[in-house]
């Protein structure tokens, strides 16, 4: 029978995660038992042996064939990375924001829904009112080309006030 092909770790039992660590897995009575996860595939390939010598595999089914015991292999095999408050907090902290995000959205399409002429006819009065104004900036400055208005002095709300009662 062939050797068994290792995986994109290099390592035998090793895999590697999404985010970049990596997971050490061994197979022992038609199960996959999970070693662990791990910052290098060295960590993750070093509790792979620590747990076939518990299993008593093979030398050849090893990642390191230099190591000649098991007490030797498990103390060259790290601890596993643990899950502490902190961390629990702050995965329950990203996944409230993520809900209030989706609860946000689930409700913008419900609103949306029920009343898309509501929503279009408020864009459009913005539209309509923002163009009202540039016409009589643009107005007031062809009638008063020396003006040293700002484009944001609130004389120009006046003048906006004036030439919108005009056209209606």
């Amino acid at each position: 029978m062939p050797p068994r092909r290792r995986g994109a770790s290099g390592f035998r039992g090793v895999r590697v995660r999404p985010s970049g660590r990596f997971t050490a897995e061994i197979r022992a009575g038609g199960f996959r038992l999970t070693l662990g996860t791990y910052n290098t595939p060295e960590e993750a390939a070093r509790a792979y042996d620590a747990a076939a010598w518990r299993f008593r595999r093979p030398g050849h089914d090893m990642n390191f064939p230099d190591v000649e015991s098991l007490e030797e292999a498990e103390f060259l095999a790290p601890p596993p990375c643990l899950v502490d408050d902190e961390d629990r907090r702050r995965h329950r902290q990203v996944q409230r924001r993520i809900a209030i995000a989706e609860r946000d959205e689930q409700l913008m399409r419900q609103w949306r829904a029920q009343s898309p002429d509501a929503f279009f006819a408020n864009l459009r009065a913005q539209r309509r009112s923002n163009r009202r104004h540039r016409r009589a900036v643009a107005a007031f400055e062809l009638e008063n080309p020396n003006t040293t208005w700002t484009e944001n002095d609130p004389r120009w709300d006046d003048i906006w006030t004036e030439t919108t009662s005009d056209d209606e």
